[in-house]
């Protein structure tokens, strides 16, 4: 099925997105277990496999629009210390989010409802799950401080 030109474009662009998240969770999954965190390192990895799988219906959907994958990711944020990390992965985060918002309301535009409808679930999975997440985990940080935090996740 032959798709917008311009949605084709708009994917690409959301793909380098969920490509970096993906690099980015693994980096820091790695890091965490590395660490001993494995409580962490488990959540993150989590979330690294849920960003192959954003990114796989992404190429998925272009194929079908008879687009080419684009695989240039956006630059990675990795830090070395923990509340930096969740700090840069809720930043990319919230980065994706902002993208997708901007490209359903493209897809509307244009009437292309089953685009909209895929990335309406990738934001939902982004907003209800990952987000939520790294927020709860900087809040539990800021509360019961880094150390009890860290120890928490052992």
């Amino acid at each position: 099925m032959k798709g917008n030109k311009e949605v084709i474009k708009h994917l690409n662009g959301l793909l380098s997105y969920e490509l970096a998240a993906r690099d980015q969770y693994f980096t820091h999954s790695e890091m965490y277990d590395n660490w001993g965190l494995k409580k962490l390192y488990e959540r993150i990895h989590h979330e690294m496999e849920d960003e192959t799988q954003h990114a796989a219906l992404l190429i998925k959907r272009i194929l079908f629009l008879e687009g080419t994958p684009v695989i240039v990711p956006q630059a990675l944020s990795v830090a070395s210390e923990v509340p930096d990390m969740l700090k840069s992965d809720l930043k990319m985060e919230v980065s994706v989010i902002k993208n997708l918002k901007e490209v359903i309301a493209f897809c509307e535009s244009v009437k292309d409802y089953q685009t909209r409808e895929i990335l309406e679930r990738l934001l939902a999975d982004t907003e209800d799950d990952h987000t939520f997440w790294l927020e709860q985990q900087l809040g539990l940080i800021e509360s019961i401080g880094l150390k009890n935090y860290l120890q928490s996740q052992m």
